[in-house]
C-alpha cells in the first residue's frame, strides 16, 4: 500500500519540524512516506569512481530530523549525479544542483508512493517538467528504491534505461515524459483534473525550471488549474534565473513572477529553495480548503554548492574534466 509515516514516530504526521520559517501562511508540512521499513531507509550501496573524493553513497535514516534527513539526502543527490555526468560526458548539472532541494524534501519529506507498486492508484504523482536534468532525477528515483542505485552507472549509455530525458516506458516513477519544456504543467493540470473528477485524494506536483516558463502552454495549463480552483495540484519552479545561453530576464523578463500567477488564480509561496524546511512547510502543507493551486517560487542558485558553477550559465549543460570533478567532491561535503 502507499507508504505513510512510520509508525513510532516521534512526530505526528502533521508536526512542523521545530524552527522552520517561509513566507506566507502554508501551514504544516505533512511527513513523506519512506521507500524502506520503519527501521530506516536502506543504505545505498555502489562502488566508487577511480579517483573520485570520497562519494559517500550511504545516507542514513533520522527519525527525529527529517530536516538533516533531506540535507544529507540533497547532497547525496548532487555528488552522484555529478558523478553519473562526469561519467558520461553529458547532462545538465547547473539545473540538477539546484533542483536537489527540492527533490530531496518532495521524496522524502512530502509524496506518498510505493516503489514495489509504482502505479498505485492513490500515490501522489510528481512530473519532471525540467526533464533534462536526469541526473539529479533519476539519482533520487534510486534512492527512493524505484531501481538498484547501482544502475545509476549506465547513465546514457546505449540501450540504459537512463535517457538523457526521463521514458515512463522504461522506469518507474516517471509519471510522463518529459525534456520538451513547457509540457510538464500541462500534462499535471490532466492529472489533476481527472483526480478532482474522481474526488481522489492524491495530490499533483510538478517541477518546471524558470526558462522553460517561456513557453505559453504553461499559461494555457495555468488558467485552466486557476478556474477549475485545482487546490491538489502544486507547481514548484525552479528560480534561478539562469536558462541555457542567458539569464531569463535578459531573454525574455519574467518578474513580477508571484504577480503573474496570482493573477491567474493560484495561491503563491516564495522560498528559498535550498532551505528544507522553507520547502517542507509550504509543500507538506494540507490543501484542503485552499480552493486555489499552489505555487512556489523556490529562489535557487544554478550550480549550488560547487564554487566555479555557482551562478554560472556555462553550466546550464557543461561537464567537468578530472580536475573539475574532484574539486566538487571536495567542496561537495
Amino acid at each position: 500500500m502507499i507508504q505513510r509515516p512510520a509508525p513510532g514516530s516521534s512526530r505526528s504526521p502533521r508536526e512542523a519540524p521545530e524552527g522552520h520559517v517561509a513566507r506566507g501562511d502554508a501551514g504544516q508540512p505533512v511527513r513523506a512516506p519512506r521507500p524502506s521499513d520503519p527501521a530506516g531507509a536502506q543504505p545505498l550501496s555502489g562502488g566508487k569512481h577511480a579517483g573520485e573524493a570520497g562519494l559517500p553513497l550511504s545516507v542514513p535514516t533520522r527519525k527525529n530530523d527529517l530536516l538533516a534527513e533531506i540535507a544529507a539526502r540533497a547532497l547525496w543527490i548532487r555528488r552522484r549525479s555529478f558523478q553519473m555526468v562526469f561519467e558520461a560526458q553529458q547532462g545538465h548539472p547547473g539545473g540538477d544542483f539546484s533542483a536537489a532541494d527540492i527533490l530531496a524534501t518532495l521524496f522524502f519529506g512530502v509524496l506518498r508512493y510505493d516503489p514495489a507498486r509504482p502505479l498505485a492508484p492513490g500515490r501522489d504523482r510528481f512530473v519532471m517538467s525540467k526533464g533534462h536534468c536526469t541526473g539529479a532525477f533519476y539519482s533520487v528515483l534510486a534512492a527512493s528504491g524505484y531501481f538498484p542505485e547501482a544502475e545509476l552507472s549506465t547513465y546514457m549509455r546505449p540501450q540504459s534505461r537512463l535517457n538523457g530525458h526521463p521514458n515512463r516506458n522504461y522506469l518507474p516513477g516517471v509519471e510522463t515524459n518529459t525534456g520538451p519544456l513547457g509540457h510538464g504543467l500541462p500534462v499535471a493540470t490532466g492529472i489533476a483534473i481527472a483526480g478532482q473528477i474522481d474526488g481522489a485524494d492524491y495530490r499533483t506536483f510538478v517541477l518546471t525550471g524558470d526558462g522553460e516558463l517561456q513557453e505559453g502552454s504553461n499559461w494555457e495549463a495555468a488558467l485552466t488549474a486557476g478556474h477549475r480552483k485545482l487546490e491538489r495540484l502544486s507547481l514548484i519552479i525552479d528560480r534561478n534565473r539562469l536558462q541555457q545561453g542567458a539569464r531569463t530576464e535578459d531573454t525574455a523578463s519574467l518578474d513580477p513572477l508571484d504577480d503573474k500567477w496570482r493573477a491567474f488564480g493560484w495561491h503563491v509561496e516564495v522560498v528559498d529553495g535550498h532551505d528544507p524546511a522553507q520547502l517542507l512547510a509550504v509543500l507538506g502543507a494540507d490543501p484542503q480548503g485552499r480552493g486555489k493551486p499552489l505555487c512556489v517560487i523556490a529562489n535557487t542558485i544554478k550550480g549550488r554548492g560547487v564554487s566555479f558553477m555557482q551562478d554560472q550559465v556555462s553550466w546550464h549543460h557543461g561537464v567537468p574534466n578530472r580536475e573539475q570533478f574532484e574539486q566538487a567532491m571536495t567542496e561537495l561535503v
